[in-house]
């Protein structure tokens, strides 16, 4: 099945904590079914001193949040938008948002 959200997407939350807030998604897991968005889902890891790390302390870092609480947003008004799919006169398959009817892959 064809990916409605995909890396580099700007998305809002839908559910949760950080409901109505919005960042882009930096990495997907299909499998589990859920992405890790920029600035929203922080968590504080309390971490050893470690090669990468060499201060340990408690660090805020992203965690995953469900593709279910994640809509994209509207390349209009950056409003969430369900997304669907269509294709081409030239035979490409691209996501467009059903809000405004734009395309979002070019």
């Amino acid at each position: 099945m064809a990916a409605k959200i995909r890396k580099g997407d700007k998305v809002v939350v839908l559910a949760g904590r950080d409901k109505g807030r919005s960042g882009e998604v930096r990495s997907v897991s299909p499998t589990q079914g859920r992405a890790i968005v920029e600035g929203v889902n922080l968590v504080k890891r309390h971490t050893k001193p470690s090669a990468q790390n060499a201060e340990g302390g408690i660090l805020t870092k992203e965690a995953p949040i469900d593709l279910s609480n994640l809509a994209l947003a509207d390349p209009k008004d950056g409003k969430p938008t369900r997304v669907g799919f269509k294709v081409l006169d030239d035979g490409r398959k691209v996501r467009f948002a059903k809000r405004s009817g734009d395309l979002i892959d070019g």
